[in-house]
């Protein structure tokens, strides 16, 4: 028999955690995506307000006054050029449109699109800054972010980050609340597998009125390793195809990478 590998939706969760607010990151003892996003909207009226050059000095700056407690900004041209990074200055000039993070996404690439589009949120894995600044050789060092790009001017736009563990409240845990609902869902799935057998499991996953799809919208779905969808509640029509070599607009094999991801323990 074929092992099998549930999962999570996880757009929906980001959706979730999409939140307003206007306060810095120095005044939130938990800050959420909306603290991002008026982080990098502040920048943006800040380069509205000085101009493109003498914002890009200060965007350079360790520390600037966008580069403090771990946050920064940085900034592309629209053919992905970097204009400035305080953790990446020697990268600053290059062309960095073919740069990926360690699961191969093109986060340069989606951020360029998505702030050529008015802005938006974009999840991507990526260091954390710390005292010695950022390595992008150490992949140990890579975790979850959510970020938030938007339009700084004509022909550039900048952006920002924050690990997505930074988004857990107190007594949450490692992750957000509306994260460990998605981890759980997960467990749930497994540990139902595991106790009623591969093929009730399937069933009930597949079921839209069965235990695995949640009041805040999260689903399962279940593929094989080979990359055959093997339970989906929302696309029975392809359960049975091997869908391993599906790529996203970006070129991305994310069903390859799910497998990848599940098989080396999950995450």
């Amino acid at each position: 028999m074929n092992r099998w590998l549930p999962g999570c939706v996880a757009g929906l969760c980001l959706v979730l955690l999409l939140s307003a607010g206007c306060v810095s990151p120095a005044e939130d003892d938990t800050p959420s995506p909306g603290t991002i996003r008026a982080f990098v909207e502040d920048a943006r009226s800040y380069a509205e307000s000085i101009g493109k050059e003498a914002a890009l000095s200060e965007f350079q700056k360790t520390d600037g006054r966008f580069t403090r407690d771990g946050w920064y900004i940085y900034a592309y041209d629209t053919d992905m050029i970097l204009l400035a990074h305080p953790y990446e200055q020697a990268s600053v000039g290059t062309n960095r449109s073919g740069w990926t993070d360690i699961r191969g996404l093109p986060v340069i690439r989606i951020g360029r699109d998505s702030a050529a589009e008015g802005g938006g949120y974009v999840a991507y894995l990526y260091p954390r800054a710390g005292e010695s600044g950022i390595d992008e050789k150490a992949r140990e060092t890579y975790e979850p972010k959510i970020g938030y790009v938007a339009p700084a001017g004509e022909g550039w736009w900048i952006g920002s980050g924050m690990p997505l563990a930074d988004l857990a409240g107190p007594g949450e845990g490692e992750y957000p609340a509306p994260v460990r609902m998605m981890v759980d869902l997960v467990h749930a799935g497994t540990a139902y597998a595991r106790a009623e057998g591969p093929d009730a499991a399937r069933a009930a996953i597949s079921d839209r009125a069965g235990p695995f799809i949640d009041s805040s919208g999260h689903y399962l779905y279940a593929y094989q390793y080979d990359g055959t969808l093997v339970a989906h509640p929302y696309l029975p029509e392809l359960i049975g195809t091997n869908l391993i070599g599906r790529r996203d607009p970006y070129g991305m094999e994310n069903i390859r990478a799910l497998a990848e991801t599940a098989e080396a323990g999950g995450g």
